[in-house]
């Protein structure tokens, strides 16, 4: 009798056995990958495949199959390659990177396309906007400026091609501001524009006129007076207690320097940019500190950039720890439903959390709950 039971559970967990590897077959969840192999920003590409293969081992499962194309950073061969990924029965795809290779993958509706852009502006139906958008940041804005009680924001916007994206995030964010201006990038025409917004020559008048005043008067402490005023640029309240301002790099510091020359002082009114990514760069210009701006995790992003050293010997770029994130992301999806029905899941509202925070779904759309960092003295510190 032992016999006949111990051959009955054999032949159970034999069949259970070749049931699950069958089905484990059945059931591999092919991702597509397009990014550029070739051509002028082929090291990005690399770079973001070697992020995916690292998600992979980190998540350590078997099912998940991943096949890359090269999109060459050109429309043409990026709805060449995405042709390929529909006859190999692809339905979900990691890439395109930048948001002109977009333009024809609305005739592929049977593919989902999880793009690195971080522009959400007049994309397909079947293409998700993963990058850090700007909706997200402002939302991260948003609660910085009510938990500091700032009621007269200002914002800021260079006259560049984002200009339509940044104005349809401030919609969609329902941020209060006083006032939006457009700023020529162009540093002569820049300074007067931002001498306009401060008020600066009423104020720089005002300071003359009240020096006249005390020179003219009987005060008994009027050369003291005199002496103090000397000190001073600028007399006037301003109409603002924060400013907003959506740009970068040297076009950034362009701005903020026009401010301090304006006798604006990020010390007396709340200076808040975009996501800078930590740049060391402006971290190392006290002159224009305390300055704010939202971001992912600093941490998270620091242990991933040492691990991803130590693995490749090379330095990740932010969009490596989006694609690796976004293996994370179509996996954890996979076990809510069935792979062939992720545009439900891109519907209905969803988070997953990831090395870069948290991501929000909802109506085909990726939205990221960031953390909120200040840079004052060289140093960076956590908000929220």
């Amino acid at each position: 009798m032992n016999n006949i039971f111990k051959n009955f559970i054999f032949i159970f967990f034999t069949i259970l056995f070749i049931y699950s590897n069958a089905k484990s077959e059945v059931e591999k969840i092919k991702i597509g990958v397009l990014v550029p192999m070739t051509g002028a920003n082929k090291e990005i590409g690399q770079l973001i495949l070697k992020s995916t293969r690292m998600a992979l081992e980190d998540i350590g499962t078997n099912i998940i199959e991943i096949y890359p194309k090269d999109t060459a950073s050109d429309p043409n061969q990026t709805l060449m390659s995405a042709r390929e990924f529909s006859k190999m029965g692809i339905n979900i795809v990691i890439g395109p990177v930048f948001h002109k290779n977009l333009l024809y993958l609305d005739e592929l509706e049977n593919i989902k396309f999880l793009s690195l852009t971080n522009k959400i502006a007049n994309l397909p139906k079947n293409v998700v906007s993963s990058g850090i958008n700007a909706t997200s940041q402002l939302n991260a804005i948003k609660k910085f400026i009510k938990s500091n009680g700032l009621k007269k924001s200002i914002f800021l916007m260079p006259q560049e091609n984002y200009e339509e994206e940044v104005k349809k995030a401030i919609k969609q964010s329902n941020i209060k501001l006083s006032k939006i201006h457009l700023y020529n990038i162009e540093p002569t025409k820049l300074t007067k524009q931002i001498e306009k917004i401060t008020n600066y020559k009423i104020r720089k008048q005002n300071l003359a006129d009240e020096i006249k005043r005390v020179e003219n008067s009987d005060l008994p402490d009027k050369e003291k007076q005199i002496e103090k005023l000397n000190k001073r640029y600028t007399i006037g309240n301003l109409k603002f207690d924060s400013i907003i301002i959506s740009d970068f790099d040297e076009s950034l510091k362009s701005v903020m320097t026009s401010l301090l020359y304006t006798d604006v002082s990020p010390k007396s009114k709340y200076i808040i940019t975009f996501n800078q990514w930590f740049d060391e760069s402006l971290i190392n210009e006290k002159t224009l500190q305390p300055i704010y701006y939202p971001s992912i995790n600093k941490k998270n992003l620091d242990n991933f950039n040492k691990k991803f050293f130590k693995k490749f010997k090379e330095q990740p770029n932010h969009l490596t720890l989006l694609s690796y994130d976004l293996i994370g992301l179509i996996y954890y999806l996979s076990l809510e439903t069935n792979i062939t029905e992720l545009d439900k899941l891109f519907k209905k509202k969803n988070s997953f959390k990831g090395k870069i925070g948290i991501f929000e779904i909802q109506n085909n759309k990726i939205n990221h709950r960031l953390n909120f960092y200040q840079v004052n003295d060289g140093k960076i510190k956590k908000i929220f």
